[in-house]
């Protein structure tokens, strides 16, 4: 909302995204990176991790994509690298990744998907989240057998948008081939076929392997049983994370269940001192102000 004139967002948006800020202000930071082989149902677990726990999902794919989309200063390294038929440097795949890091989105921590995929890279992520006085919490380490992901692929739908993940035996949507939030038609990729999975099942194992040993001597690792039904992963993942809710203090728990019940009106003040202080709490520094909630990620 950085950037917004708060005078055009629609009260529904706004009360919204003040919600969300709430939720989030008591959870801790986490720093996660996911590996597992195509249709191991990342897809699945990704948009769950980030809604529960207020994470920034990272694709380095897509990242690359929108950088150069934007024009951003690496955006255009990465272009004329991708014209000249080169690979793109580790080195600008862990700027652009930094460069995420700065969003408001991120601020909580993230979920790295498709990155890194050598010790290298390993080591140079690992360099950058340092010198940000940062490090990674957890590498969430999808194991399943190739046989049944053969048999996933086969049958594997996705929404373009969101990146949600359906499947005509395993998950399937409310209705076929259509989202079930959006009610936006589903696709398959053109690669989600035997042959094409084969083929990049041996290439994911002979560089990844390396890459999960090194997190391993870290202590970094949770392996999950990705073969399971999604709930179960699910469970799994949250007990590798572990708790991460706070509990509130009595005061903060008042404070948040008058300001739900009636956000612009909480004890009378005029919506301008609202943005300056709260009359809750006024013992301590409030959590939940109003004004600091529109203001904080800006």
């Amino acid at each position: 909302m950085a950037g917004a004139n708060l005078e055009d967002v629609s009260n529904e948006a706004l009360m919204t995204e003040m919600m969300r800020r709430m939720r989030c202000a008591s959870k801790p930071e986490k720093r996660v990176i996911l590996i597992g082989p195509p249709g191991c149902g990342k897809g699945t677990q990704s948009p769950k991790l980030k809604e529960n726990h207020c994470l920034c999902h990272l694709a380095t794919g897509d990242m690359l994509r929108a950088a150069v989309a934007a024009q951003s200063p690496l955006g255009v390294i990465a272009k004329q690298a991708m014209e000249k038929g080169e690979l793109v440097s580790d080195d600008l795949v862990v700027g652009i990744i930094e460069e995420a890091l700065h969003r408001p989105s991120c601020n909580k921590g993230f979920i790295l998907d498709g990155f890194p995929r050598t010790v290298v890279q390993a080591q140079k992520l690992d360099e950058m989240l340092s010198k940000r006085g940062e490090k990674l919490d957890k590498v969430l380490n999808f194991n399943i057998a190739d046989t049944i992901l053969e048999e996933r692929i086969a049958g594997r739908w996705i929404h373009p948008a969101s990146g949600r993940s359906y499947h005509t035996k395993f998950a399937p949507p409310k209705t076929p081939g259509i989202d079930d939030v959006t009610g936006e038609k589903l696709i398959q990729r053109k690669d989600d076929n035997i042959s094409v999975l084969k083929s990049r099942l041996e290439t994911f194992h002979k560089q990844t392997a390396p890459v999960i040993a090194y997190y391993e001597r870290k202590g970094l690792v949770a392996d999950l049983h990705a073969e399971k039904a999604p709930d179960v992963v699910n469970q799994e993942i949250e007990n590798a994370l572990g708790k991460w809710f706070q509990k509130l203090s009595p005061c903060e728990a008042e404070e948040l269940l008058v300001f739900l019940k009636d956000p612009w009106v909480t004890c009378k003040l005029p919506r301008e001192e609202l943005f300056e202080k709260s009359c809750l709490c006024e013992a301590e520094e409030p959590r939940f102000s109003q004004g600091k909630l529109l203001i904080e990620e800006e």
